[in-house]
Order: C-alpha cells, then structure tokens, then sequence
C-alpha cells in the first residue's frame, strides 16, 4: 500500500520541478531550517527507508541529489565507501545526508548516530564536511546539527 496517491504522488513531483526551476545560482543551503525543507520534499514520496546525499559546492549549493541506498520499511544499509566514492565523483565540496523513518519516528536511532559519526570521520580524511544530518517522517524533520550529534 502506497503512502501517497498517484495524484498525490504526482503533485509532489511537479511541486519538485517548481521548486528546483525557481532555485538560482545563488541560493545556498545556509541553515538547518533549509536542509530540513529540501528533504522533507526530496523524501516525501518514498514508501520505504532510503538514505540521500545532498552534494554541496563550496557555497554550498546543492550540484546534485542522490538516492544513494534503498532499504526496507524500517532500514537501509549503507555503505561508507559507497557515499565516499559519490563524493569524490562529484568533486563535492561538503554534503547533506538525510534519510526517512517510514514509520514518522523522528528519534535518531543508535545505528542513525554511529553511521553518521562514521561519515563524518571518513570524509573528514578527504576534507569534506557533513553539514548536517535530517531525518524526515511525515512532512516533518529533525536536524543531527540541531541535536547535538554532528
């Protein structure tokens, strides 16, 4: 069973191209507030667990996004080489990575803070930051910034 209707599903979808037609050069990710409104729409449509990578320049703008590892209901492996490898690809200067709870828990879990604490250190070798971490469920979401945890 789908979390959304295929109208509803749809009306995202435009609302992502309206959004990303209106986005300029200029426009940086400058804050936790705006990281947490660009996952909570790139996530909103998927019906299991799927971890995403914001790829940032160096004023941090987004190059691209990336749904990087689909999982189940209430998981998704992820793979630290894998998102170390996409970095470097995209000569990504610092990143955004954001996953969803299907489940609409905005508590981070324990494997939610050791992945991200394992990030940070492996890109920390490669001298690219995360800025943040969001977690999104229901059109709501909370930043690992905010909390303390990055």
């Amino acid at each position: 069973m789908s979390l959304f209707t295929k109208a509803e599903t749809q009306t995202i979808n435009k609302a992502l191209k309206i959004v990303e037609s209106k986005r300029t050069i200029s426009n940086a990710i400058s804050s936790s507030e705006l990281a947490k409104n660009e996952a909570i729409l790139f996530n909103a449509t998927f019906e299991r667990e799927v971890f995403t990578v914001f790829l940032l320049n160096s004023q941090n703008q987004i190059i691209d996004r990336v749904a990087l590892f689909y999982g189940t209901i209430n998981a998704a492996m992820v793979y630290t080489r894998e998102v170390v490898k996409l970095v470097l690809y995209s000569n990504a200067q610092s990143i955004i990575i954001s996953h969803n709870h299907p489940s609409g828990s905005l508590e981070p879990s324990p494997a939610d803070i050791r992945l991200t604490k394992e990030l940070v250190s492996a890109l920390d070798l490669i001298d690219v930051s995360i800025l943040d971490h969001i977690l999104t469920g229901f059109g709501q979401a909370v930043s690992f910034r905010e909390l303390g945890i990055i």
